[in-house]
């Protein structure tokens, strides 16, 4: 049986030599700029060399801190080039990539799950593992039909060392809120932890997953694969393969790139009208472009369960501020709580704020590209820009959390792609009361 508790501690120990490699390295800089090193590029140094320490240590990690990797990776786009350029290809990685389970480990949990007379339902199965999850591997096999089916199949021990790296990333966290400015690291980390639980039994996600394939099925855009078994550590769905969108991302034409975050904002942007349920981990390791030119979607894992689609006042609240609207942007802000209790907010403040955040709406095509993301996370971050403070008199409601972040890594995933997207026909169809106050549905949930 595997030693569990040896393999945790191990995790344990590479993760808490980050802060030790990092504070070295800052003791160095400061030693450097007391000798007259130049400032800029003595943290410019650090921040490659922190980072590649970063991204080399969880790379070796499954559990949480895999899963805090992805969901990073998402934002590479916000980090300014110098600093993302050393370790772009690190993050990359992270999307799909972690050491093998050994074999004996994956025919017991099959054991476990699907009984010891596992292997009769296959007709073949590849040792060899052909991807990693955060939470586990996929392996190719064909189903006692002749089916080609993808088995994923949990790490031993996963919930024990998903709890043990979020206690050290918990801690970590002001360390690395350097690499990705603009972006809360801590309320990341707190959000993984909340979702673990329901991550963690892949029935839940098999059944998310089938109800994504029913409302997809057909749809000459996006591909959903179809679950044909599934156990609390264990699932097995149809096999189907593509182009990586991290690929399009690396190498794409640009027509690639174009199409590919069409689909991508397609995807997110209809999800919760025609399933009432939206996918929560867009990191490009989760989509392929087909050869038909669908896009395929993997990992139901997480999800916002949203049963009566998109809440309205996230929808209205970019109405008012593309209306310029700035009274009744702010009473909307503080009727839904998204103005912290006795704040002197003005009404100005909020809309040029959010103003930045609804450009790719103005015109029927936006071109999203790194340094627009860049230009948000600096006028957000930068402690001297007076769009800060207003940053810090706005509340994000606990309910609306996950729907921001997943909204934010969507954009954060175009940006990456370099794609010319004609966002505003997109969002109008499945949205239309942003544009058309009048439509007869636009004052319900308010």
């Amino acid at each position: 049986m595997t030693d569990i508790p040896r393999r945790t501690a191990a995790r344990t120990a590479k993760l808490a030599s980050l802060p030790l490699g990092v504070a070295g390295r800052a003791a160095a800089g400061w030693g450097r700029r007391l000798v007259g090193g130049d400032g800029e590029e003595i943290s410019a140094q650090l921040m490659a060399k922190s980072a590649e320490q970063l991204f080399a240590v969880l790379g070796e990690l499954k559990g949480g801190a895999m899963k805090f990797g992805q969901a990073l990776s998402v934002f590479e786009a916000a980090i300014p080039d110098e600093y993302a350029a050393p370790f772009r290809e690190s993050l990359v990685k992270l999307q799909t990539a972690a050491p093998p389970m050994p074999s004996a480990d994956v025919h017991r949990m099959l054991a476990e799950q699907f009984g010891r007379s596992w292997h009769t339902r296959f007709q073949e199965f590849d040792e060899t593992p052909a991807a990693a999850a955060s939470i586990g591997q996929v392996h190719r096999a064909i189903w006692r039909d002749g089916r080609e089916v993808a088995v994923k199949v949990q790490y031993p021990g996963a919930e024990e060392a998903l709890r043990s790296d979020l206690r050290q990333l918990s801690r970590m966290s002001r360390l690395m809120q350097p690499l990705v400015p603009g972006l809360e690291i801590k309320p990341l980390i707190a959000e993984l932890r909340e979702r673990m639980e329901e991550e963690l039994d892949y029935r839940d996600e098999a059944e998310n997953q089938r109800i994504f394939a029913a409302a997809f099925d057909g749809d000459d855009k996006v591909k959903v694969p179809r679950v044909v078994a599934s156990a609390p550590r264990a699932m097995v769905t149809e096999w189907v393969t593509g182009r990586k969108l991290s690929d399009v991302i690396r190498t794409g034409m640009q027509d690639d790139r174009d199409r590919a975050a069409a689909l991508l904002a397609e995807f997110h942007y209809s999800a919760p009208a025609r399933v009432g349920l939206l996918h929560a981990d867009p990191h490009p390791g989760n989509f392929q472009v087909l050869d038909d030119g669908r896009l395929m979607v993997i990992d139901y894992g997480a999800v916002a369960r949203l049963p009566e689609g998109l809440p309205r006042p996230l929808s209205v609240m970019v109405r008012l501020a593309l209306e310029d609207k700035p009274d009744e942007l702010l009473a909307l802000l503080r009727d839904n709580g998204f103005v912290r209790a006795g704040s002197p907010l003005r009404a100005e403040d909020a809309v040029t704020y959010l103003a930045p955040f609804t450009e790719p709406l103005h015109t029927e095509t936006f071109r999203f590209n790194r340094r627009w993301l860049q230009r948000q996370a600096e006028r957000v971050g930068d402690l001297r820009s007076p769009d800060f403070n207003t940053g810090r008199e706005l509340n994000l409601p606990p309910q609306y959390l996950l729907v921001h972040r997943v909204t934010m890594g969507t954009l954060g995933v175009l940006c990456q792609l370099d794609a010319e997207v004609p966002l505003r026909g997109i969002v109008g169809h499945w949205q239309p009361w942003i544009f058309d106050a009048e439509d007869e549905s636009a004052g319900r949930h308010l």
